[in-house]
């Protein structure tokens, strides 16, 4: 009989899931944000809506040798987390004191998006290299921690 996953392994499991959408050549990313234990938004790492994939056009950060955690506005994709909270308002869910699991430690400009919407939990699966990130966090009341998944 399978063992009934805990909430953050369920949660991450979907994130997890979610990145398979991707169409970033890079790196893989998905996001869910849950209040009450209840999936509110996702989203993935891609182009905007209309625009053609990196997959189509190519990557504009490999093409100009631009370093990870660096110059994000460098780039055809929107971030995961940035999509779920855009679906979100698209729909008119409020995300306030929710709760975002992401397979990536959040960049800084998602950090300040999601402070912004009023995410209370950031769970994340992967690290990801962004001091500023981090030290914004630190100074918040926000919950940032690491999900390591039970196999």
């Amino acid at each position: 009989m399978m063992e009934r996953p805990d909430n953050d392994t369920y949660f991450m499991r979907m994130a997890e899931l979610v990145s398979t959408r991707s169409t970033c050549l890079r790196r893989k990313v998905g996001a869910v944000i849950v209040k009450e234990k209840r999936v509110l938004s996702t989203g993935y790492n891609g182009a905007p809506k209309g625009l053609k994939h990196c997959e189509e056009v190519g990557c504009v950060r490999e093409n100009q040798h631009i370093a990870s955690g660096t110059r994000h506005e460098l780039c055809r994709g929107v971030h995961a987390e940035q999509n779920a909270v855009i679906q979100a308002a698209y729909f008119g869910v409020s995300i306030k004191d929710g709760t975002i699991y992401t397979t990536n430690y959040p960049c800084v400009m998602c950090a300040k998006i999601l402070l912004n919407a009023g995410i209370t939990e950031i769970v994340y699966k992967d690290d990801y290299i962004d001091p500023l990130s981090k030290e914004m966090l630190s100074e918040t009341n926000t919950i940032v921690r690491r999900c390591d998944l039970k196999k």
